[in-house]
């Protein structure tokens, strides 16, 4: 694995910054920006599906504070175990532009690490404390960051949680 960034990479975002601050090791992989889709982000990669998690906006129904929800490409995200997770009746999915209104960041390019400082609510699925890294957006569309799983946690205070379906 490469400790930080690619040498050759365009520019260092924030998501980078804050591992590197944190000393935490990461690998940047950049693939095309025309890409939007985690399955088809995991194949262009050659990694499995199981490895490459999206990040999703989720807002509970009727108003409230919105949160992450990140789940493996390869998964559905199950509205009512994360209702039941944050306390809520129902949850539904931001439209892709309120995704982009509230987070700042491009559908396809949301990242947990370049909004901890907007403390986000994240929670995380549980398979992926199985996993010793987990690829995520780097927040911007067409890179993703290999993460260990454990500092991914710690740095974003994820919730790990059972949110998920097959």
């Amino acid at each position: 694995m490469r400790i930080y960034a690619r040498e050759n990479m365009a520019q260092k975002l924030n998501s980078m910054r804050l591992l590197e601050q944190n000393k935490v090791l990461y690998e940047a992989i950049e693939y095309s920006d025309e890409t939007r889709d985690a399955e088809e982000v995991a194949e262009m990669i050659g990694v499995p599906a199981s490895m490459v998690y999206k990040t999703l906006v989720v807002e509970p129904v009727g108003g409230g504070k919105p949160c992450l929800a990140i789940l493996a490409s390869d998964r559905t995200l199950d509205l009512k175990k994360l209702a039941t997770v944050m306390g809520v009746k129902k949850v539904g999915m931001a439209a892709h532009k309120d995704a982009e209104q509230l987070t700042g960041l491009k559908v396809g390019g949301i990242s947990a690490l370049a909004l901890t400082h907007k403390n986000w609510t994240v929670f995380l699925d549980q398979p992926a404390i199985n996993l010793e890294h987990i690829l995520v957006s780097a927040g911007q569309r067409g890179t993703q960051l290999r993460v260990p799983t454990a500092a991914f946690i710690r740095l974003t205070r994820a919730k790990v949680a059972d949110i998920s379906s097959e």
